[in-house]
């Protein structure tokens, strides 16, 4: 009993010499200080709060991970590949066969209209042109569409019409605004559709 009165006797007197010793180096600091010190202390707790429970975590699943890299496929994955490749021909084919017919052009500048109107855009007179080359399987329908809108507006009408008309690209386009308190803006936009022969 008195070996636990005399310990917690020289603990007290110890925090006696310390704690004056503490709140003079803290005034020391300043207000930044302060601050840093304050940010150390949270970073530490958040160090063995949230950063060393997730290294258990992390090495569970990189082992799961492993373990499922190593085993063999079951028959019914093996069953489900193609065991037959496709030639460079046939692939060719495919990818020809992606792209509309020709004779598609006019539904997908329908399309393009459409989307416009759904999003508020008007769009103004347009050029087309139709560009084959001589032995080419492709042709480039070359559409160029000034459009007025909002910016939302003309960026959600691009972004649905990349969806929709899927062999479509944007070859180029110029942005203009009057001036910067107008929200109206002038866009050209230069489209491809590429369109099979």
């Amino acid at each position: 009993m008195e070996s636990s009165n005399l310990i917690s006797n020289q603990l007290q007197a110890q925090l006696r010499h310390i704690l004056p010793r503490l709140r003079w180096e803290a005034s020391r600091l300043g207000t930044i200080g302060k601050i840093g010190l304050g940010l150390l202390v949270i970073a530490v707790v958040l160090l063995f709060t949230m950063v060393f429970p997730q290294e258990t975590t992390v090495q569970t699943l990189k082992s799961r991970a492993e373990t499922l890299q190593a085993q063999p496929l079951s028959q019914s994955q093996k069953a489900s590949r193609p065991t037959q490749k496709i030639s460079d021909n046939q692939a060719l084919q495919i990818f020809y066969d992606f792209f509309p017919h020709i004779d598609s052009s006019p539904f997908w500048i329908r399309e393009l209209t459409k989307i416009a109107k759904s999003h508020r855009v008007e769009i103004n007179s347009s050029d087309y042109r139709l560009v084959k080359e001589k032995d080419d399987k492709l042709a480039r329908y070359e559409m160029i569409l000034p459009v007025r809108g909002r910016y939302p507006q003309i960026r959600a009408f691009i972004a649905d019409a990349l969806q929709e008309v899927p062999a479509m690209a944007i070859s180029g386009m110029v942005i203009k605004r009057d001036n910067v308190k107008t929200e109206q803006l002038d866009v050209r936009l230069e489209i491809n559709l590429y369109l099979d022969v």
